[in-house]
């Protein structure tokens, strides 16, 4: 019982979407077009990111480029400034969540003692990696799925997401006033790193997925080259990615699938999206977080629309501290440390979040990108 209550705990979104899937077989029973519910494209290609980072995170580099980094910074807002934005570039290419669960450990070691400090700086670090991972397909699941789903090209997703970003940098390096200015010495934060086979290996991966996310290789192609390279080198790798996403994916897929499949029902929805695609999709992220928003909303939301889907679920992982998974992963982390106020970090972050969230939906409207 107790397992099964960790487990629930745990992963609520895939019980949640499970449970929905579940539902709506009632209302389109099951047959062979669920197969075609589910973007195998994004299944496969996260699946490949997702033992790509891990395995970069196994041969060490992540946590030498961060000491590296941080271990020339002798005050504390310049520290901050340098994990920020760390945080903000590296989600680009490793993921938001990959980017937190680097970077929050350390900031918890450099910031020990220093509580005002520590809490706005893993603030400042969530809200980073969230408006970082925004800025490429690859940052985060939502836009991966958005990416395939719409056939977006590289070039109409950097013109869609690239103001938005450069506005949620210059309100970053803004808010980096918010961290107190103090001298600060850290203990030995220098490491070394010597690439091995497997660096290399996953080097060579990493590549493949992102000629694949550039459509310039099939994904099966993708996907047949990283397990054969895992299964030679490094098997025990393939525990390592999060199948609990997976599979809150395929029930996301087999929900919308279902509910599109019911006239009546899709109309409704799609009345209510009507010229408030962006509105809707960042108002129900702060509910259900997202990800499964934009699998949800895709369903009703057309490709003339999808530039408003893709802003609004990327906004919406401001607000809420579940509007993205990945701020769960940082309350998470402070949370276990000594001393950890969680009432003052929960009520800081949202706090800021709204604000931040209110000036990028204010942004949006004024530069009529959505």
């Amino acid at each position: 019982m107790n397992k099964i209550k960790k487990f629930l705990k745990a992963e609520t979104v895939l019980c949640i979407a499970f449970v929905l899937a579940v539902v709506s077989m009632f209302i389109t029973p099951p047959s062979a077009d669920y197969l075609g519910y589910i973007d195998y494209s994004v299944i496969a290609t996260l699946f490949c990111l997702m033992v790509t980072v891990q395995g970069f995170a196994k041969t060490g580099l992540f946590d030498f480029l961060s000491r590296k980094l941080t271990g020339r910074f002798g005050n504390s807002r310049a520290l901050s400034a340098a994990l920020t934005l760390l945080c903000f570039f590296m989600a680009m290419l490793i993921t938001n969540d990959v980017a937190l669960l680097t970077f929050v450990p350390l900031t918890l070691a450099l910031f020990n003692g220093r509580e005002k400090i520590l809490i706005r700086c893993i603030i400042l670090e969530t809200a980073a990696a969230n408006l970082g991972s925004m800025a490429t397909p690859i940052g985060n699941p939502q836009n991966l799925f958005i990416y395939n789903n719409y056939n977006y090209s590289l070039g109409d997703f950097f013109g869609t997401m690239l103001p938005i970003s450069l506005i949620s940098l210059f309100i970053l390096m803004l808010s980096l006033l918010l961290i107190p200015n103090e001298k600060i010495s850290h203990g030995e934060t220098s490491a070394k790193f010597s690439p091995t086979r497997n660096f290399f290996v996953y080097l060579v991966i990493f590549l493949v997925c992102i000629t694949s996310v550039a459509r310039f290789l099939d994904y099966r192609i993708c996907l047949i080259i990283t397990l054969i390279a895992v299964l030679i080198f490094d098997r025990k790798i393939l525990s390592k990615p999060d199948y609990a996403l997976l599979a809150t994916f395929v029930c996301f897929f087999i929900f919308v699938g279902n509910i599109s499949a019911v006239p009546a029902v899709s109309e409704f929805i799609s009345n209510i999206l009507l010229g408030r695609e962006m509105l809707v999709s960042c108002g129900l992220s702060q509910i259900i977080s997202n990800v499964p928003c934009a699998i949800m909303l895709s369903g009703f939301i057309g490709a003339e629309n999808a530039n408003s889907l893709l802003i609004g679920v990327n906004i919406g992982g401001m607000g809420t501290l579940i509007a993205s998974l990945a701020s769960l992963i940082s309350f998470k982390l402070y949370s276990r440390s000594e001393k950890a106020k969680k009432g003052k970090f929960f009520l800081e972050f949202t706090l800021y979040n709204f604000a931040v969230l209110a000036l990028l939906i204010l942004a949006v409207y004024a530069l009529k990108i959505a």
